[in-house]
């Protein structure tokens, strides 16, 4: 059999440490023997980062608002010990936060489900997605400490220069503040994008926040939220015989808990950074959790959801095996190269994007597994795979499909 051919490139968004050698390992062992692999190549490597002045990042960005399909591998955000390690000229931003702010997109994270790694919630029998804004609040602050006797307030002025101030807090002792905020224009982009893929997907909605506490903040989401949904979505959802509901967070963790999973729950940027966290881990391992950023116009960009496994790549520097897991990264590729497909009317590339999945998880359902899964497999005849070994193992099955 030939090649599959692309019409298209997706834009490719290379990495940092032991995710940017499995990304190699990934394309030469389960892509290029069955792909005719087209993509546009971004080094986002933090050395490169660093040559370039972090323009290569926004330039990738720009590339996936073209093609419309990009895939990125995981990288570095550098703090004081990597600017030395690495020589920086300065601490450049994390790349995950400068492309969601070029895509207005908003981040949607699923749990990969594989038999033998059981959820540690028992109810929980389907993915739980979520939905986590990208934009704003603590990741867009401003703060400061302040010292003994200082009074805080809120400041705005008009475009007239007329100010209206708020008192924060008079301080008797010394403290701290922070200011956050966020945009009609980003909250109204990240409801689109939660209604668009719950509509994609044929999954209920959840919006969760706390505006009984932040009675005008989070009562803006939940506003906005319900304005657009009754004037845009409301008879779509009906017709797909899904729901949209608002709750409160805290009501929102009890009803999770209890749940079956099986829907999206939306929230608020650092909730959702948090959120994500605790679902990919009650159900099993970040290195189980795809996870794909979508612009309110329909741009999709690929990712783990994971770090750069920088331990197992200091291992690599020094010819050790290491046993690192590349689920993320496959389904990373995976779902770009299924998006590109469905884009460009290539239903070999779905049907491939399909088979690949199957066998990464058969992989696993098989017994064979990385060591962080072999630790929480519920398997009797389960082995460690060395890296490559695993991506091997997975082609096998993968020339069956």
């Amino acid at each position: 059999m030939g090649k599959i051919k692309m019409l298209n490139p997706l834009v490719e968004m290379d990495g940092d440490e032991m995710t940017r050698v499995i990304w190699k390992m990934i394309k030469d062992t389960l892509l290029a023997p069955y792909i005719d692999l087209k993509t546009e190549y971004y080094d986002l490597g933090l050395e490169h980062r660093n040559e370039t002045d972090d323009k290569v990042t926004f330039d990738s960005a720009e590339a996936a608002k073209k093609y419309g399909v990009a895939v990125k591998c995981a990288t570095i955000t550098p703090n004081k010990e990597r600017m030395c390690e690495y020589n920086l000229k300065q601490m450049w931003k994390s790349p995950n936060i400068t492309i969601r702010a070029a895509l207005d997109g908003t981040v949607f994270r699923t749990p990969i489900i594989v038999k033998g790694i059981e959820p540690f919630i028992p109810t929980w029998k389907k993915p739980i997605c979520i939905a986590r804004h990208a934009y704003g609040d603590i990741y867009k602050n401003t703060e400061m400490t302040v010292g003994d006797g200082c009074k805080a307030e809120l400041c705005v002025t008009d475009r007239e220069g007329n100010e209206t101030r708020g008192l924060i807090h008079s301080f008797s002792g010394g403290g701290i503040i922070q200011g956050i905020h966020n945009t009609d224009s980003s909250i109204s982009s990240f409801a689109r994008s939660c209604f668009n893929y719950a509509l994609g997907t044929k999954q209920d909605l959840w919006f969760a926040a706390k505006d009984t506490i932040s009675k005008t903040y989070d009562h803006h989401f939940k506003d906005i939220f319900s304005d657009i949904y009754e004037k845009e979505y409301k008879e779509s959802f009906k017709e797909a015989g899904i729901e949209y509901f608002y709750t409160l967070i805290d009501d929102a963790v009890a009803r999770v808990i209890r749940s079956e999973g099986g829907y999206i729950w939306a929230c608020k940027n650092y909730d959702g950074d948090v959120m994500s966290d605790m679902v990919a881990t009650a159900f099993g391992s970040l290195g189980l959790m795809a996870s794909v950023l979508v612009s309110p116009d329909g741009v999709y960009e690929y990712e783990a959801a994971h770090g750069t496994v920088q331990r197992h790549y200091y291992k690599h520097l020094k010819g050790e095996k290491t046993s690192t897991n590349s689920m993320a990264t496959i389904f990373a590729w995976s779902g770009a190269l299924r998006k590109r497909g469905e884009l460009d009317n290539i239903p070999e590339l779905c049907g491939f994007a399909d088979k690949l999945e199957r066998a990464a998880i058969k992989t696993i359902e098989d017994g064979v597994m990385t060591g962080d899964l072999t630790a929480l497999s519920s398997l009797e005849n389960k082995k460690t795979a060395d890296t490559e070994t695993f991506l091997f193992e997975i082609n096998n099955r993968l020339k069956r499909e």
